[in-house]
C-alpha cells in the first residue's frame, strides 16, 4: 500500500472510531422514570395513572446532535391506585396485558436546540398498534450523580395521544380520548 493510501485509510479508520466513541449509552433508570397518563373521566375530573417498570437504552452524542432510545414499559405494571382499578386497566378492554405485556417507544432521530435535546420523534406500539410519535424534552440535564457518583442524565418528556388511534376505543366519549403523558426520566451512562 502506498504511503498517502495508509495515511488515508489510517485517518479514516481513526474518524470512524472517533465518532463511535463520541456517542454515549445510558441505562433508564427504573427507579426514577415512571410513565403517567391523564384522562379526562366521565367530565367530572383528570384522573392519573402511571407504569412502575420502565426498562431501556439512549445513545447521545450532543457534538453529533444525534440520538437514539429504546423504551419498553411493562403495560401489567399500571398502577392506578386502587387494586379493583389496576386489574380493570390491564384487562381487554383497556391495555390487555396478556396480549400485550409491553408498549415500546423506539427512535432514532432526535432535534436539537441550543445544544440540547428538546424533542424526539419516534414510534409508539400500543396493544400491537405503531403510530408516530413526538416528545418535547423538559429541563435536560447531565451531571455527576450527587449519592453513587456516576454519570447520569434526565429529562422531562410529554406528549398527547388519542387512545383511539392505538384501538383502545372502550367507554369513548365518557372516559376521554385525548391523554396527556409525562414521563420523568433519568438515565445512567454505562
Amino acid at each position: 500500500m502506498q504511503p498517502s493510501l495508509t495515511l488515508l485509510a489510517g485517518a479514516t479508520a481513526f474518524a470512524i472510531s472517533a465518532v463511535a466513541l463520541a456517542a454515549d449509552t445510558y441505562s433508564i433508570d427504573s427507579r426514577h422514570t415512571f410513565p403517567v397518563f391523564e384522562v379526562n373521566h366521565l367530565g367530572f375530573s383528570t384522573q392519573r395513572g402511571r407504569f412502575n417498570k420502565t426498562t431501556g437504552t439512549i445513545t447521545l452524542d450532543t457534538a453529533a446532535r444525534q440520538g437514539s432510545v429504546e423504551v419498553v414499559i411493562d403495560t401489567a405494571s399500571i398502577d392506578m391506585g386502587l387494586e379493583d382499578w389496576d386489574k380493570h386497566m390491564k384487562n381487554e378492554d383497556f391495555f390487555d396485558v396478556e396480549k400485550h405485556p409491553n408498549m415500546t417507544f423506539k427512535s432514532d432521530k432526535f432535534i436539537f436546540k441550543k445544544g440540547k435535546p428538546a424533542e424526539v420523534h419516534g414510534t409508539l406500539t400500543l396493544l400491537g398498534v405503531e403510530k408516530p410519535v413526538k416528545l418535547a424534552v423538559h429541563h435536560f440535564h447531565c451531571g455527576v450523580h450527587p449519592i453513587n457518583k456516576k454519570e447520569v442524565c434526565g429529562a422531562d418528556l410529554t406528549t398527547r395521544i388519542k387512545r383511539s388511534d392505538f384501538g383502545m376505543t372502550k367507554y369513548l366519549p365518557a372516559v376521554g380520548d385525548d391523554i396527556f403523558i409525562r414521563i420523568p426520566v433519568e438515565a445512567f451512562k454505562e
